[in-house]
């Protein structure tokens, strides 16, 4: 490996890329290994160092100090080896017996290897899979209660005969092709399928998990709100919804249990209910997967992102093409899950947004009591670390090395 000493600045960029430190690359683009060797915590409380993470660049000053530990090492081991270097040390005018230093110049020699106590080991990202599946709960809960809302609303469509189509200036300008919402429901497939295996191969997938099933179990929870409080006639007369139950709670109940076993999905055939337009459920799951991935997979992968943007733009114009959305639906949708997705993340990213008081506006919010509980112990933005699952590792075509201990008399 070469020596920290006569490392470029494109070598401290590769070594923060693979410490899982690549939000440092710019700040640092121009220090070599000597001065990244140098850095203190006082470099850290000014910019632009200070402007990259809110840990105060803990994380970055523990490895930087692993690493001079390691340099320090390296430079000695082959010195030091018997307590003598190749010549006499110290000015040494005659050899020591045995090879052996002075009790003096032993101690001049000594290297100092701080221990790190327990707490400076604590992980600054703890798995705390209880609270991802809290998370999951409350997602599930949440979709269920989007179902039975859709079947309540459902009861309270008018009549297409009696009720028109509201005038739409995309409906006008482009007119209805038939599969077009079959090709919205493959590709928000694809991007889900695609997510559950990003999601799976990341480290911190039990912190990425509760954040993505927290911001989609509150998407449909607003839901719920909108397409109750306002009821959308149909947006086009090809809709052949479902008849009305007239308050038969046990067939609506049937009907509910139907939806959810078919992932609320048209081609599956167990969504022919009407009423959930405002707001799109479709544009909410094509946008959020694609924003999860793009933010959870190294930069370096855009061909990976573009394909994924490509699966969520082609989905959503298709829910337009398919004139089973009115426009609105699609971009308040688009502008809810934005948002929402964003403004998680910057109260994550940023440990003063974690602190309720007077200046941080984000501390009055209605979630953010359940926000602090998923995210009080995850100090600074989660690396874009993969690894294979220790289930996957575990299985007998995995030939790692393995290694037992031998007691030796």
């Amino acid at each position: 490996m070469k020596k920290v000493a006569g490392w470029s600045a494109e070598d401290v960029s590769d070594w923060l890329s693979k410490e899982g430190m690549p939000e440092y690359i710019d700040a640092l683009r121009q220090m070599d290994g000597p001065s990244l060797l140098r850095l203190t915590e006082a470099d850290f409380k000014m910019p632009p160092l200070s402007l990259v993470s809110s840990d105060g660049g803990q994380q970055m000053l523990e490895r930087l100090e692993t690493l001079q530990i390691e340099t320090h090492i390296e430079a000695h081991k082959n010195g030091h080896a018997n307590g003598h270097t190749g010549g006499l040390p110290n000015g040494t005018s005659k050899p020591q017996r045995n090879g052996i230093l002075g009790m003096k110049d032993f101690r001049k020699e000594m290297v100092h290897i701080p221990i790190p106590t327990m707490e400076k080991t604590r992980s600054s990202f703890p798995a705390e899979w209880g609270k991802t599946g809290i998370a999951f709960v409350y997602a599930v809960i949440c979709f269920v209660t989007t179902t039975v809302v859709i079947s309540v609303v459902h009861e309270r469509v008018p009549p297409k005969e009696h009720t028109p189509p509201l005038p739409d200036k995309f409906f006008d300008m482009f007119n209805r092709v038939e599969w077009a919402f079959s090709i919205c429901e493959i590709n928000g497939m694809l991007l889900v399928g695609l997510w559950l295996i990003q999601w799976t191969l990341l480290k911190y997938r039990s912190i990425i998990g509760r954040r993505f099933f927290f911001i989609v179990g509150t998407l449909y929870l607003y839901r719920c709100i909108t397409m109750y409080i306002t009821t959308l006639p149909v947006p086009g007369m090809h809709f052949k919804c479902s008849p009305k139950l007239l308050g038969n709670w046990e067939a609506q109940m049937r009907r509910v249990m139907k939806m959810i076993a078919g992932g609320g999905l048209s081609i599956t055939g167990s969504h022919t209910m009407c009423g959930d337009y405002l707001y799109s459920g479709h544009t909410v799951m094509l946008t959020l997967t694609y924003l999860f991935i793009k933010e959870y997979s190294p930069k370096r992968f855009w061909w990976y992102h573009w394909f994924c943007w490509t699966l969520s733009a082609v989905g959503i114009f298709c829910i337009l093409l398919a004139h089973d959305h009115y426009t609105v639906d699609v971009l308040v949708a688009y502008f809810i899950t934005t948002r929402l997705f964003w403004w998680y993340h910057t109260m994550a990213n940023q440990q003063s947004l974690k602190e309720t008081s007077q200046s941080n506006p984000f501390s009055r919010v209605w979630w953010y009591r359940l926000f602090l509980y998923f995210e009080e112990n995850v100090n600074g933005m989660v690396p874009r670390n993969y690894q294979v699952p220790s289930s996957l590792r575990a299985l007998p075509w995995n030939r790692g090395v393995k290694y037992s201990k031998l007691d030796i008399q």
